[in-house]
């Protein structure tokens, strides 16, 4: 099946992902279901294992429907905090062409 054109639409994280914010930001990508997705992560001085969890069923739904789900922009703590607990979000870095 070829792959869905949709506007894109960027998220912007908060910069800290904790326990209590895993709802809100669970909503927001509900919000964005349909469309292509760029997670704008910049902003993350902390992130738990629980929003991590959120974002990457985020990035399987939207494979599932074969649409974009890519981050675009990330911050040294988010990067250092995914790699610690050991998930590797390279596959879903926005790639320069």
């Amino acid at each position: 099946m070829a792959s869905k054109k949709t506007a894109q639409k960027t998220l912007r994280l908060a910069p800290v992902l904790d326990l209590n914010e895993a709802t809100a930001l669970h909503e927001k990508l509900l919000a964005l279901k349909g469309s292509a997705v760029a997670i704008d992560a910049s902003a993350v001085e902390r992130i738990g294992a629980l929003c991590v969890q959120v974002l990457i069923a985020g990035a399987r739904h939207w494979e599932e429907q074969q649409l974009s789900f890519t981050f675009a922009k990330v911050s040294d703590a988010f990067v250092k905090t995914t790699q610690l607990i050991g998930v590797d979000i390279d596959p879903l870095m926005a790639k320069e062409i």
